[in-house]
């Protein structure tokens, strides 16, 4: 559930309301109009118009519950609405809490969820109308989302939704990431193949591709939506002087190599040294990219394929990027260190799942 929701009333019963959702809710913040204005704790009351209130909110939260009509929510966020990547999930309640509706972003921004968790709470009865919920069938925006996957080319997300809830048959190809994205028998138009090329077929109207591998036929690329599956991890060796443009561009260029993408990458992997240099912080921060620090007594224990003696009498192990990569996946080793003069090596393990079924 989205850590920032705001609650949004205008009535007497609405505040009513709202305090029943922050009993389940605690970090949701409740704004109401100070002329309802009482003795409770934690109401923010506000004395500006409903408009510039919701303008302001929409803004800072990741949820809005809106206990008032669906008619006035669509007037007053109508020109405030980018786009289902970055909107806000919007709620809209009645007076009574007989309904709770998803109004706005019921995939990726959570609406849907929130909504039947809402429901549940007032005992009302939740509105989905998001097709691929109704039918029952895979949410193409929302597949592997639990999981932090990335959809690498989001412009397909509609026409291949569109496919699914349409049941046009459509081909699934999986050699990376989680298996168990999808938890019940599979929808009758959708097949798993184990070839990629498969999805080339006229037979297939779309395909879902859940690879760390660049996919770039041109034919499976327009056809098919690409997520991106948090597989991959990059082991670093580095000197104190290691800059962050080393980092990057050492990175990107073992990557491209090898024909992965830089979407999978779940986290770097290296040696614990006390402390960290700059560089590699400022990259991880730029991108988003957690870090993993190994002792070397940990490192010392794997078995790699490119020990060096160099390393072991500067790290007291015989090796950081590889060791240190596999260490942190728990897979395989694809890619070897591959060393950028003088002062960085980089090393690529891959995360092993079961594979789709299993």
């Amino acid at each position: 559930m989205s850590s920032k929701v705001a609650i949004i009333c205008i009535t007497k019963n609405g505040i009513n309301i709202a305090k029943r959702i922050k009993e389940k809710i605690p970090s949701a913040s409740i704004y109401s109009q100070s002329k309802h204005k009482d003795s409770s704790d934690g109401i923010i009351w506000f004395e500006k118009n409903t408009k510039n209130m919701v303008e302001e909110i929409f803004k800072e939260y990741d949820s809005i519950i809106c206990i008032f009509s669906l008619g006035a929510v669509i007037r007053l966020i109508s020109n405030l609405l980018v786009d289902k990547k970055t909107d806000p999930a919007v709620i809209v309640i009645d007076d009574k809490a007989n309904f709770v509706i998803s109004a706005l972003s019921g995939h990726l921004g959570g609406a849907n969820a929130l909504s039947k968790s809402i429901a549940d709470i007032l005992n009302s009865t939740a509105v989905i109308t998001t097709a691929a919920d109704v039918n029952e069938t895979i949410a193409v925006d929302l597949l592997g989302n639990n999981f932090q996957w990335r959809i690498e080319n989001f412009e397909n997300v509609t026409k291949v939704s569109a496919f699914m809830v349409n049941e046009e048959k459509i081909g699934v190809y999986q050699d990376a990431g989680e298996s168990k994205w999808w938890d019940k028998e599979l929808p009758k138009n959708v097949t798993v193949v184990q070839n990629i090329d498969e999805l080339r077929s006229d037979d297939f109207k779309a395909g879902l591709i859940i690879s760390d591998r660049i996919i770039a036929d041109p034919i499976l690329v327009r056809k098919s939506v690409i997520y991106r599956p948090k597989s991959l991890v990059i082991g670093i060796g580095f000197h104190w002087d290691t800059t962050q443009a080393d980092i990057e561009e050492g990175i990107m260029k073992v990557l491209e190599e090898n024909g992965l993408s830089f979407l999978s990458i779940r986290n770097l992997s290296t040696i614990n040294r006390g402390k960290s240099p700059i560089s590699l912080g400022a990259f991880s921060d730029k991108h988003g990219i957690p870090l993993e620090f190994f002792d070397k007594d940990k490192l010392s224990n794997v078995t790699v394929p490119n020990p060096s003696e160099l390393v072991k009498k500067y790290e007291g192990t015989s090796s950081v990027s590889e060791a240190s990569s596999i260490l942190s996946s728990g897979g395989e080793l694809i890619v070897s260190k591959q060393k950028f003069a003088p002062n960085l090596t980089v090393a690529v393990s891959r995360i092993h799942y079961n594979k789709v079924g299993a």
